[in-house]
């Protein structure tokens, strides 16, 4: 059996490459989703790889989901801290509500992801944890004030993580995602979409396959020496 990774946000988009390529690497995935019951099914039949719904911004519902996926399949080893919402809105538009369903998920559903079980990977002396940020979190956006602050925030995690964790054999890093060729990404119109292209040095979005090829390196013992550290994935469209 191979070590138990758990991916939140695992079943669309980037999350859904994350989980794929981790099982291909002969991981034993768990993959959490919050409310698409019928594309999590779909998801379970086509790959195999078991799915798990609970709301990251509950701790309660992540503290007892985790133990259900560790009842199911042992202890977990990697964590992806993936789960992710967005509510844009310039920042004189922005609702206290839009803030603060940001910063739930996004930043305090890191914490609700890792916190349960680092006791665990202290004991065991091994652990991976890989954070998904944003290129945003590093240079900011234009209607993303909420959005960018949690995803900058998910740097200090890690960074903050890294020290702790580095005497007990665990590592925390985070990537950096530019603009992805997700169905997010690709259901905006096709002049919009252009754009953001032109922005982009490399001259094309990226592939949710590549951000996963980058959790695969920073989830295995190859990347034991790597600690507090972050990918930019973004086709040199910005060097933080």
């Amino acid at each position: 059996m191979g070590r138990v990774a758990l991916v939140t946000g695992g079943t669309r988009g980037i999350g859904e490459a994350i989980s794929k390529a981790l099982k291909a690497g002969g991981y034993e995935v768990a993959a959490t989703y919050a409310g698409n019951d019928e594309k999590a099914k779909a998801f379970t039949d086509a790959t195999g790889i078991k799915t798990y719904k609970w709301n990251v911004s509950d701790y309660e519902s992540s503290r007892s989901g985790i133990a259900q996926v560790e009842a199911d399949m042992g202890p977990i080893e990697v964590v992806v801290a993936n789960a992710g919402i967005t509510r844009d809105a310039p920042f004189h538009k922005m609702t206290p509500q839009q803030w603060q369903e940001v910063i739930d998920t996004n930043l305090t559903g890191v914490f609700n992801t890792i916190h349960p079980v680092w006791p665990g990977m202290r004991e065991r002396g091994f652990g991976r944890i890989v954070v998904i940020s944003s290129i945003n979190g590093q240079k900011g956006q234009f209607g993303q004030v909420n959005y960018a602050a949690t995803k900058a925030g998910d740097l200090g995690i890690v960074r903050s993580l890294a020290q702790e964790g580095a005497a007990k054999g665990i590592t925390a890093n985070a990537i950096c995602p530019g603009y992805i060729a997700t169905e997010m990404v690709m259901a905006v119109p096709e002049a919009v979409r252009e754009k953001i292209i032109a922005m982009i040095p490399a001259g094309r979005l990226g592939e949710p396959d590549e951000i996963a090829r980058c959790v695969s390196f920073l989830a295995s013992d190859d990347s034991s020496f790597i600690n507090g550290s972050v990918i930019s994935a973004n086709g040199a469209q910005f060097f933080a």
